[in-house]
């Protein structure tokens, strides 16, 4: 039995979540978000690290993170869900001169877009991350309004407040097709029957594509496998520890259950639906991080997983309309940004759908960036 949405978004995952929850907040109509699990969350939100930053090299990435970490800092008020934003902070360890030049520069760019931020000297960094070696690094970037994010909580605060508002979300209840009537999407065909409706949001993370291919546009996104390891607990990590980054090995830590979450993007790995633990992965990243904290040999492994990154060719979102139809709306390619720019995520594509002027500008992030040719690789991704 068919029935009506004003909006069908397809993914229940922390950023279809929050595009819901903005969207009933804005009175948008009749908002129907489909998941096609038996949970919200079951794929990229529930394997994320939970690091939130700003520390991006290109303007709209850090304007998005800017405008989440706001987003963060009031979602009780907004959501009246308790989840915690942890500003512990994030450092990257710098060890080349490349890599102090690169930052250097990024670090300009932050700050004429007003982030607080500071470049660390190498015995400025103990105050911070203690046990954290240092010898070989040249400075550190510190940016204090930066931290740490339970993706649970802020899923969960999300889905609550959206129900209140009226969402209708749907478990189990895949996407088999779009009907096309004319160039317009009319109908979304899923599994527990067909819906009609007047705008589709794509929000389908790693299966972005696979809804692209629907209608024969190319979403240009890849899921590529990440993973991470947790430690048992350890004495030296202390409750103001930031997430770290060790830029040249590519190494990012942070604390996790009185231990530390241990995590390593491998270049190797080619797109794939693969979500197995790669023994092999798992100790190159146990490796890094020895060596740049040696009194982790003491440590033992909690639990180690694998999740996948929902990557772009130039690692920035697809925030937009599909050009080739209408009525498809992409929120999709946050490229292992998603927790972070998901309140940002969720407010810009209200505020387009309700015919709003976007709290930031976002052209950088269309759809039809890859046809022109208009690519900004974002060169700060871990």
């Amino acid at each position: 039995m068919g029935t009506k949405a004003d909006a069908v978004i397809i993914g229940g995952g922390i950023i279809g979540m929050a595009i819901a929850f903005h969207l009933a907040r804005e009175n948008y109509g009749r908002v129907v978000l489909l998941e096609k699990e038996q949970f919200l969350g079951s794929w990229s939100t529930s394997k994320a690290a939970g690091g939130i930053r700003a520390q991006f090299s290109s303007k709209v990435n850090i304007q998005m993170s800017m405008l989440s970490e706001k987003l963060f800092c009031s979602f009780k008020e907004d959501t009246g869900s308790d989840a915690l934003f942890d500003q512990v902070g994030y450092m990257f360890l710098l060890t080349t001169d490349q890599d102090v030049a690169s930052f250097t520069k990024s670090v300009e760019l932050q700050r004429s877009l007003g982030l607080a931020i500071d470049i660390l000297k190498p015995e400025e960094i103990a105050q911070y991350a203690p046990h954290v070696r240092t010898d070989d690094v040249k400075a550190a970037t510190f940016c204090k309004n930066d931290g740490l994010a339970d993706p649970h909580e802020f899923l969960s605060g999300y889905e609550r407040a959206a129900r209140k508002l009226g969402v209708d979300i749907r478990l189990e209840t895949e996407v088999a097709g779009l009907t096309k009537t004319g160039d317009k999407i009319t109908e979304v065909v899923t599994n527990q029957g067909t819906i009609s409706c007047g705008t589709v949001i794509n929000a389908a993370g790693p299966f972005a594509r696979q809804i692209g291919d629907m209608i024969g546009s190319d979403v240009r996104v890849e899921p590529i496998r990440r993973q991470c390891v947790t430690t048992g607990q350890l004495d030296f990590v202390k409750p103001y520890f930031p997430m770290v980054v060790d830029v040249a090995s590519g190494l990012y830590c942070h604390k996790e259950s009185k231990g530390l979450l241990l995590g390593w993007a491998d270049s190797s790995v080619q797109p794939s639906m693969d979500i197995s633990v790669d023994p092999d992965y798992t100790d190159s990243i146990l490796e890094r991080a020895l060596d740049r904290m040696p009194q982790l040999e003491t440590a033992e492994v909690a639990n180690s997983w694998a999740g996948l990154y929902e990557t772009t060719p130039d690692h920035r979102a697809i925030i937009g309309f599909e050009p080739s139809v209408s009525g498809l709306f992409h929120a999709v390619g946050f490229s292992g940004h998603g927790l972070m720019h998901a309140p940002a995520a969720g407010q810009l594509t209200a505020e387009i759908l309700t015919g709003k002027e976007p709290s930031i500008d976002i052209t950088g992030l269309s759809p039809e960036r890859f046809a022109k040719g208009e690519l900004v690789e974002e060169t700060n991704v871990i």
